[in-house]
Order: C-alpha cells, then structure tokens, then sequence
C-alpha cells in the first residue's frame, strides 16, 4: 500500500464527499491477512510416542509438574489440603528472598536467636534444628541457610521474628505472598512447618510456589541445592537424597512429622526443561524405607516426565514473526517479534503438530514505540493453548505528517465495520 503523492490530495478529498451519492463504491483493498509464524528451528520429525501411565506413588497426593508453562502432567489428590511439615520452610524463605529483594531486610542484618525459637526450635526439640545458640545473633544469609539446607526450626523461627515481629505476624506475610502465587488451597500457621491446626498445604500449590520461587528467586532457591551447612564447628546434610542420587536434582524440600507423614518436594533440570514433583503423606513404620520410598517416587515421576515430553524453545531471536499494516506511520508497516523464546512442553514426537497462530488487532496506529505489545502469538495443539507470549514492536514507527495522517484516516474509515 502506497501513500498518493501531495497533487492527489484533491481527488482524495471528493471521494470523500463522493462516496454517499456513489452506489457501488470500489472497495480500498483489505490488508492481507496476518501471517502464521513458524518456529525458527525445525525440528526433524519424530514419530510420537504412546504415553504410559505415570508412575503412581505411595503417597496420599502427589503430582509432576512442567515448571515453564505450569502445565500438570501427572497427579493423584493434588487439590486436596495436607499437613506439610518442613515443606513450609519453602514459603518462609519465598518470603524472606521478596522482602530482601524488595529491601525491607538486607542479608547482613543481624538476627536475634530468641529464647522462643531457641525453646521451640532448637536443639532441645525433638525437630531439625541449625545450632545457633540461644540469645545470639547471626547475619541473616546464615540463619536463611541453615533453614533451608538443614530445616531449622530454630532458624525459621528467627527468621520469622526478623521480617515481622512474631511468627503469628509472618504467617500472615506468608498467606499474603500465597494469595499472590495462586495456591487456593493452603493456609499457613506458622513459619517451621510443626504440625498445627489449620495449616495445610496441597500437592499442586506446593508444585507451584515450588516453580514461584525457581522463577521469582533463582539466588534463593540455589539455596535448595547446597548439601551441606556447618556452624559452631557442627555440619549438617540435607535431608534431600535426592541432591546425590541423581546431578540434574536440584532442590526443593523435605518434610516429615506424624500426622503429615513424610513429603518431599523435588526439582530436576535437563536441558532446556524442568519439572517439579511433589510427593506428600507417605506412610511407613521404618524412617529409612520412607526415605527411600519417597525419593525413589520423586525420582521415578521425574524420570517419565523427562522421558515422554520435550520442551522446545520457539521464535528465538530477533527476527520479525509478522509484518503488520500501520496507519499514520511514517512506515507502511510495522514488525512484530517477540523479547524472549517461547517454551513449549509437549509430549514427545508432536513438535510437528504444533499450529501457531498471531493474534492482532484489525487496525494499528502509529506512533509506535519499541517494545510496545500489539498482539499475542500463540501455540496450539490439538485445539488447545500450550503457550502464548506477547507480541511486541520490534522497531519505533513515528507518526506521518499531515497528509499521511488524513489518507489513512480515510481509509480507516472506508475499512471500518
């Protein structure tokens, strides 16, 4: 579509008032229709795979989660609210890695060890404790580590103290934060994870403040995958097997007391996919057969995931997915790409099906800045959405002078329904 020369404006001008007296006017072709974009790197074709079962645990509820797209891919009870013992430790440290992001607290802020966390969680308890000395202080990157390598209940409670006050004030901070995330069917009493009436945690909202504090945090959540914590000359091990058993295990958490049984939240990176799984309310007379039940359960749910789907990155670069029409612009056109790859997780062998489809609006009108999101890209299989990611302008468009302006205008208005 060319704009008219200035010596055209007058022609431009009578098919203006032309047009009511005009029966038959000659319609101002319609701009093409938006193109597909297609994936920037073709994958060759793969036959697909029949899908098996997945691997069912022993636990009361569990579920494996894709941690790019939320996507469920497996999962027993995982709606249902559950005591979730020491799991808790990962809101109380979602918690404290957003108040130190948001500058509230710094990491070497000095943190009392009160007598209550000493009473309540320290080595006079019959929970994981840090060893951090009754009415001393420690920075808060140690007290943080120790709660989260070695679970210490007196570090959570400390902890808790710091940021708000009290525990009863933090647990509120924790259900603002879950609220936030979208975990419906939890609610948080306390900042350890002791057993106590009301808190309870389901497989799926563990599963997704799991993938909260992957993306929002990824410095604290590093935190989940150190194996060990030493302090006052004593070294204690993650309680998460799994870190050793197998490289690409990276964190999250365990749990254990009587009425939660033992729980273990776990997370694996492979490649350019992650998956989380979490296995909750496992039930055994023997404290080493519950270890190995739960992380031969996790590692199993883990292992199918990774085995029967694929993630593949789309649309990377900065090449343009569309050339749309512009109006008003000094260009006729604008380019619409996206900022980041779009990842996709699929089942194995169905890259070929995939159908991706732009979505934009029938008019766009200059002036345009970079970066500005126009439309919405789209990536279907078998009818459904998998992934989506904004459209954005990929150069700045300024807006034409006068003429330009007023053709368009007419035209704008001849194509309008």
């Amino acid at each position: 579509m060319r704009r008219p020369s200035l010596l055209a404006l007058p022609l431009i001008v009578a098919a203006t008032f032309a047009v009511a007296q005009t029966p038959t006017p000659q319609p101002v072709p319609q701009p093409a229709a938006a193109p597909v974009p297609q994936p920037s790197a073709p994958v060759p074709a793969a036959v697909p795979v029949a899908i098996p079962p997945a691997p069912a645990s022993q636990g009361a509820a569990w579920i494996l989660m894709d941690a790019t797209s939320g996507q469920v891919l497996a999962g027993q009870n995982i709606d249902t609210p559950r005591a979730p013992a020491s799991m808790t430790k990962v809101m109380t440290a979602y918690v404290v890695a957003a108040e130190l992001a948001a500058g509230r607290i710094k990491k070497d802020d000095q943190v009392l060890i009160s007598e209550r966390a000493w009473r309540e969680g320290g080595a006079g308890t019959a929970g994981s404790y840090s060893g951090f000395d009754v009415n001393t202080r420690a920075p808060l990157d140690a007290v943080l580590t120790g709660m989260v390598v070695q679970s210490g209940n007196d570090a959570s409670i400390a902890m808790a103290e710091h940021v708000a006050g009290t525990q009863e004030a933090f647990a509120d901070l924790m259900n603002s934060y879950a609220a936030k995330i979208g975990m419906t069917n939890s609610r948080f009493v306390n900042a350890h994870g002791l057993d106590a009436e009301g808190q309870v945690v389901s497989a799926r909202d563990m599963a997704l403040l799991a993938r909260a504090m992957i993306r929002d945090f990824p410095e604290a959540y590093a935190l989940h995958s150190l194996k060990e914590f030493t302090w006052n000359g004593i070294t204690q091990h993650n309680r998460n097997g799994l870190l050793w058993k197998d490289p690409s295990v990276d964190g999250i958490k365990t749990g254990h007391t009587n009425s939660a049984g033992y729980n273990l939240a776990a997370s694996a990176k492979r490649g350019d996919m992650r998956l989380i799984s979490v296995v909750m309310g496992i039930e055994t007379d023997s404290r080493a057969d519950a270890f190995r039940i739960r992380e031969g359960d996790n590692l199993a749910l883990l292992n199918w995931g990774f085995r029967f789907y694929e993630t593949h990155a789309l649309f990377g670069g900065s090449a343009a997915l569309a050339t749309q029409p512009l109006f008003k612009g000094e260009t006729e056109t604008v380019e619409l790409g996206v900022t980041t790859p779009v990842l996709v997780t699929l089942p194995r062998g169905r890259y070929g099906d995939l159908k991706p489809q732009i979505d934009v609006p029938k008019q766009i009108v200059a002036p345009i800045t970079q970066g500005q999101a126009i439309g919405t890209v789209r990536v279907m299989l078998d009818g459904k959405e998998v992934a989506s990611a904004p459209l954005v302008a990929l150069k700045p468009v300024a807006e034409a002078g006068f003429f330009g302006r007023m053709y368009d205008e007419f035209l704008m208005w001849w194509n309008a329904e």
